[in-house]
């Protein structure tokens, strides 16, 4: 018969089992491949995004998680944030090339997609009235929204304020002006607007977008070649990509605001897709704006996707008196919008769809 082991020798190798379970744990939670996201996006999301283990942690136990960004300009802000959606992440793809649901929210009053090529029936669903702006008493240098000098000084000589129907004329020269500008930026012509000249100090928003672009290293870091795509466009795309610009009247500070916005979206492989938008024209607030939105697989869970929200803006109303106490007040509110759209990304994509039983 064998001889049966001590106490001494069952406790020894007790021990042993304990501290090698243990090792093995301290090891998983420190190795990368431990985690649920992929093992590039991880990367970025500690190196370039400034997600703590304790962010990553919360993150893949389903809570959403946002903080700042730092700035790199007295007028910028910029935030991120995350969340993990139990559903498909091509059921994303497909809402988010919908943008006109996709963004419909009660800070949305209007929205619409331009069309390829752009149209002036894709603006009739913009309703502008005095509400909005008021262009009777618009100068170079005091105006009601943003505007380069040639196109005030139009609006100015053709509206002809002394007739009936002057804002009726001066909000279709608004559009008129509108779609021009993306037609220029679609097509890579002359005639973008490139300069605001409603106040004292000029903004220049193409200047602002690749100061915002040089600040965002994430966005080659997650898809090399994407800032090309969004600084040459139309020429020197990214293969495969889609793109198409929308316009949005949306609430914000004291009146709302009118933008034009350029979406791209590409499937980089098939475990990720990568979005962007940037800011082609905002009537108030906004010098310019950039994000990148992405779309990645869990690496254990087949039914379950992470998605990140990372903007960048620049707002000249950040500078000058008071500017610290704006920054805190943009900040705080930045933060707590991305949180309350992901959460509502996530509501709406966890939702069974009509007609099919839930996954």
């Amino acid at each position: 018969m064998g001889r049966t082991p001590s106490n001494r020798s069952r406790v020894r190798a007790a021990v042993l089992v304990v501290a090698l379970l243990a090792l093995g744990a301290a090891l998983l939670a420190a190795r990368p491949d431990g985690s649920d996201l992929q093992p590039q996006l991880r990367a970025v999301l500690v190196r370039d995004l400034k997600f703590s283990p304790d962010d990553l942690e919360d993150l893949e136990r389903g809570k959403v998680v946002k903080h700042a960004l730092p700035a790199t300009a007295a007028a910028e802000v910029a935030a991120v944030g995350g969340v993990r959606i139990r559903a498909s992440k091509d059921r994303f793809a497909d809402a988010y090339r919908d943008i006109v649901r996709f963004k419909k929210n009660p800070s949305v009053l209007q929205i619409g997609r331009f069309g390829n090529p752009p149209q002036l029936s894709d603006l009739d669903g913009l309703s502008i009235t005095s509400d909005d702006f008021d262009l009777r008493d618009c100068r170079v240098g005091e105006c009601d929204i943003r505007l380069p000098a040639d196109v005030i000084r139009r609006i100015a000589s053709e509206a002809d304020w002394q007739r009936p129907g002057a804002d009726a004329r001066a909000a279709q020269l608004f559009k008129q002006v509108l779609l021009d500008n993306v037609r220029s930026y679609t097509s890579g012509g002359p005639g973008r607007i490139t300069e605001y000249d409603d106040d004292k100090a000029p903004i220049k928003p193409v200047e602002d977008f690749l100061g915002l672009l040089k600040s965002s290293p994430y966005f080659d870091s997650v898809l090399p070649g994407l800032s090309a795509h969004l600084t040459s466009y139309p020429s020197g795309r990214i293969p495969g990509a889609e793109d198409f610009l929308y316009w949005s009247k949306e609430k914000f500070g004291i009146a709302p605001f009118i933008s034009v916005t350029h979406v791209t979206l590409v499937t980089t492989n098939p475990r990720e897709y990568v979005a962007s938008t940037r800011d082609v024209y905002s009537s108030r607030y906004f010098d310019a704006s950039v994000a990148l939105v992405v779309a990645s697989d869990s690496v254990r869970d087949p039914s379950s996707f992470y998605l990140f929200y990372a903007n960048r803006s620049r707002a000249s109303a950040l500078r000058g008196s008071f500017a610290r106490i704006r920054r805190s007040v943009v900040e705080r509110r930045a933060r707590n919008s991305l949180e309350e759209n992901l959460r509502a990304v996530k509501t709406r994509l966890e939702s069974p769809v009509q007609g099919q039983s839930p996954k």
